[in-house]
């Protein structure tokens, strides 16, 4: 795809410019001009199998691609790296996200959710509108101190933090379309990025070494980190704990609550999802609170989540470096050639999900339906895919049923505006306008009060 193509549909929207790309490529890999660099946009869910679980070695996160360079400087080489530093990272990590210990604190995260959830509350009395966005971040960032601090961080620096993140995401945006700049030229967003760097360190490090020189035998995340140990049997350094501990709480705030920013404007158009999901709620979990046994049960708002993630997934573009050359589908990649996977293209092409790719329908992902349509694995993979896969992934599962169920069981919405949000230019796929909505207490809780 020739510059003079290409360049003016990624300024115009960059999003749809990929999956245009894609849909004229027939899923084929393409290679697009972009003035200096030319990547491989790979979306065909055989090739995508072949670079994230095949050819790893072959495709790696690349540090010096543009993006992994600016996420290299905010959470290092640990769990988000290459190499021996990213193999001591995930035998440390992995274990702590299994799903059995995940469903194990099941029970307090219901407590803590039940709690965050309390700003919805004061607001559905009054009619006063939410902003989604802000008030899903406090929730996820609550259930993140408890996940991953315990009582060792407060609930304000945590939200401090998630606001750190949220700047970088825009900040590194300036480096990333523009890869071929040194990094010695100062560009726009740089002071912004390194100042949030800094608040992340000042509120973190403080609590990382405390946990270091006073450790518990509790079941949270830092906790853990500090009992465990490296390979050779010493504990883990603190800048490899610091760094995972960045990258981990990234993952489960930023990526939640992006992705749960989406589901208010996709439910307020299609009435007939939110009735089947209340539905279900109300039928599972009855007119107590949500709780722990609950959320395993609730298949249909697992498919409704799943579906979200289809259409919005939160990291909708996936650079790689090529390590040496290569064939992918037929093209010559050549060694140092950046690919890009776009888990955001693939799964809105009609070629791997019919004409109605591009509408919401959580029964795409019914029990035996993916098995019963052939539907390539990889034709939906919004937390990766092979050794890189997301570790956070049933945690995010978790915690997004949980925040879901115990916000329908109690209230009914309307959304202040019911033109879609854009998607902004940013680390993640975010809503442009704010999604505003206003909340009133469902009936039955009226009555009961």
């Amino acid at each position: 795809m020739p510059a003079r193509r290409a360049v003016p549909g990624m300024l115009r929207d960059v999003h749809a410019a990929l999956l245009d790309a894609a849909n004229s490529s027939d899923g084929e890999v393409v290679r697009i001009g972009l003035g200096l660099s030319r990547p491989y946009l790979v979306t065909h869910p055989v090739h995508v199998q072949q670079v994230l679980a095949e050819r790893p070695t072959v495709y790696q996160r690349g540090s010096d691609t543009a993006l992994w360079r600016s996420v290299r400087r905010v959470v290092g080489d640990g769990i988000l790296g290459e190499g021996d530093d990213w193999t001591t990272s995930r035998k440390v990590l992995a274990p702590l996200f299994r799903p059995a210990r995940i469903t194990g604190i099941a029970a307090s995260l219901v407590d803590t959710v039940a709690d965050a959830v309390q700003g919805i509350e004061a607001a559905a009395g009054t009619a006063t509108p939410v902003d989604m966005a802000d008030e899903l971040t406090r929730i996820v960032a609550a259930v993140s101190v408890r996940t991953f601090f315990a009582d060792r961080l407060s609930l304000d620096d945590a939200l401090r933090i998630t606001e750190a993140q949220a700047t970088i995401l825009t900040a590194m945006i300036p480096r990333v379309v523009a890869p071929f700049v040194p990094w010695w030229l100062p560009m726009p967003g740089d002071r912004r990025f390194h100042a949030s760097v800094r608040t992340i360190d000042d509120i973190l490090l403080p609590v990382l070494r405390r946990a270091v020189h006073e450790p518990t035998d509790g079941d949270d995340v830092l906790s853990m980190l500090v009992r465990a140990r490296a390979a050779d049997g010493d504990p883990l350094p603190d800048r490899r704990m610091r760094d995972d501990l960045v990258s981990m709480v990234a993952v489960a705030t930023e990526t939640s609550q992006t992705a749960l920013t989406w589901l208010w404007p996709v439910l307020a158009g299609r009435p007939d999802v939110t009735a089947r999901l209340t539905d279900e709620i109300d039928r599972v979990v009855g007119a107590g609170p949500v709780r722990a046994e609950h959320l395993t049960r609730l298949t249909y708002t697992g498919m409704v989540l799943t579906e979200l993630l289809r259409l919005y997934p939160p990291g909708w573009i996936l650079p790689r470096r090529a390590t040496t050359d290569d064939v992918l589908g037929g093209v010559r990649i050549p060694k140092g050639a950046t690919v890009l996977l776009s888990p955001y293209a693939t799964a809105r092409m009609p070629k791997f999900w019919g004409p109605t790719a591009g509408e919401f329908d959580p029964d795409r992902f019914a029990p035996g339906r993916a098995e019963a349509q052939g539907r390539h694995r990889y034709a939906h993979f919004p937390f990766g895919g092979g050794m890189h896969r997301c570790v956070g992934e049933h945690l995010f599962h978790l915690q997004a049923t949980l925040i879901v169920a115990t916000v329908l069981r109690r209230f009914e919405f309307t959304a202040v505006d019911d033109t879609p949000p854009g998607v902004e230019v940013a680390g993640l796929l975010r809503a442009r306008q704010p999604v505003s909505l206003t909340f009133t207490r469902r009936q039955r809780d009226q009555e009961r009060v």
